[in-house]
């Protein structure tokens, strides 16, 4: 199997190989300005030129290039409208997920689905204008992301131009320009008024799966978010133990959680791999890469900061007592930044220091992370995977370890600032003990954590 750190290296260099087979075209231009110059100035100059080429010439791509068209009147807009997380189209190879209104290029719908790479050619946008009833229709572009892994099936946005002189509240998709809009099911498009951000930090989890049963750790995992300053959690939610649904239930009444369902093995086979291993699935790792970019735009009005970690993940600051100071610096630091990455450091469970053996959580299941404060020490040229904390209206689409197109810069935070504390099994599991690299960091927070997560489970599980 390999590894989770050769996961990331590989993903970088696929986007990486993605980025250079898109601006090919430029590269003639990059050798006469660029070419022969030995100076630092000279060739900062000539990198920042060539990033701000490749980034226009994905947006010049991916600009939706057919206006809408009116096809015909109708009395009233109507079409069953569909509430449902994952809906197919009749082709049964398109998957829609939701509609989102984005004017920071053009005034388009940008759907987010899932789709088949080769079998999807065109797509069309079915807007109804109220209150005069005509129907336009738009031609989508189809832009399925770069890091499908192999698999046939893929994350894509599902671009379309909207009317000039209408606002639409629903769009239907169709793989044809001809039909009826009453029959197709019709899509919400979300976003298109923006307000005042209610939350700072909404963290994304996608996805819940596998009857999980971590119960402890994710109740720890949720009370250290809430203590750094997190006011919203919101989890792409396949399934989980009869145990974890009470649980969720308690974060959701209180209004921390907002439950996604994600029935994505209803529609398509699912394989745990990242990777696609030739075996008849369709898409890798429950539509993880789908899920985050749907919970990037679901929050991109309502969020200041969306932090796409898992649940066994907590970015802790350093040097901060909470994300709003850290954030707040890191920006002054770096204006114009719309991607932090932070450094994945693993905590293996399986060695303990029994600093806090509270006898009560003895009886619930999942992994006691206060007992857990040796870090495995990094492995000579191997690349440390990332998660981030980015500001959601400067994102076009983001991968798991890494933002694929944004509107500005991403910068890796050091490793003195904050780190992401991640207990998991090991990954250098022969290491002996003196090997690893004591952090008591989290222990910081030991009294508030304990108070607060004793509050939860005696509501919930004790």
């Amino acid at each position: 199997m390999i590894s989770y750190y050769l996961f990331s290296f590989l993903q970088m260099r696929q986007h990486k190989v993605q980025v250079q087979r898109n601006v090919h075209p430029h590269l003639i231009t990059f050798r006469m300005l660029c070419g022969g110059r030995k100076s630092y100035f000279a060739a900062t100059v000539c990198v920042v030129t060539l990033t701000s080429m490749i980034t226009l010439s994905y947006l010049k791509l991916q600009k939706p290039s057919h206006p809408p068209k009116i096809i015909y009147e109708v009395s009233k807009c109507r079409g069953e409208i569909t509430n449902s997380t994952i809906t197919p189209l009749t082709d049964n190879r398109t998957f829609i997920v939701s509609p989102y209104f984005d004017n920071r290029e053009n005034k388009v719908t940008r759907v987010i689905g899932i789709v088949h790479h080769e079998d999807v050619k065109e797509l069309f946008c079915w807007f109804c204008c109220q209150p005069d009833g005509k129907i336009y229709v738009s031609k989508a572009t189809i832009d399925v992301h770069s890091d499908r892994f192999g698999f046939p099936y893929g994350a894509a946005d599902i671009v379309c131009l909207e009317p000039e002189n209408c606002d639409p509240t629903h769009v239907s998709i169709h793989q044809s320009p001809l039909g009826n809009i009453d029959q197709l099911p019709s899509f919400e498009i979300k976003n298109r008024k923006a307000e005042p951000f209610p939350v700072d930090f909404t963290v994304c989890i996608s996805a819940m799966f596998g009857q999980y049963n971590n119960v402890l750790q994710f109740i720890q995992s949720m009370e250290m978010y809430k203590i750094l300053g997190v006011q919203k959690v919101v989890i792409y939610k396949n399934n989980c133990s009869h145990l974890m649904e009470k649980v969720l239930r308690l974060y959701m009444e209180e209004g921390t959680v907002e439950i996604i369902p994600w029935p994505i093995n209803s529609h398509l086979k699912i394989s745990p791999e990242w990777h696609f291993m030739h075996d008849g699935t369709h898409i890798g790792y429950y539509g993880q890469i789908t899920a985050l970019n749907d919970c990037i735009y679901r929050n991109m009005q309502r969020s200041k900061f969306v932090v796409l970690t898992d649940a066994d993940e907590i970015i802790l600051p350093l040097k901060h007592p909470d994300w709003k100071t850290m954030m707040s610096s890191l920006q002054e630091q770096n204006p114009g930044t719309a991607v932090f990455l932070f450094e994945n450091h693993i905590f293996p469970e399986t060695v303990s220091t029994p600093m806090f053996n509270i006898s009560a959580w003895n009886t619930v299941p999942g992994v006691n992370i206060l007992n857990h404060v040796h870090r495995e020490p990094d492995r000579k040229d191997v690349i440390n995977p990332k998660k981030m904390i980015v500001d959601p209206r400067k994102v076009i689409q983001t991968s798991v370890h890494s933002v694929l197109h944004a509107y500005g810069n991403s910068v890796n935070v050091p490793m003195d600032v904050a780190l992401i504390y991640h207990c998991r099994k090991p990954l250098q599991a022969k290491l002996p003990r003196e090997s690893l690299i004591r952090d008591t960091t989290l222990w910081r927070y030991n009294s508030s954590l304990i108070m607060n997560v004793n509050r939860v489970l005696y509501q919930t599980v004790l």
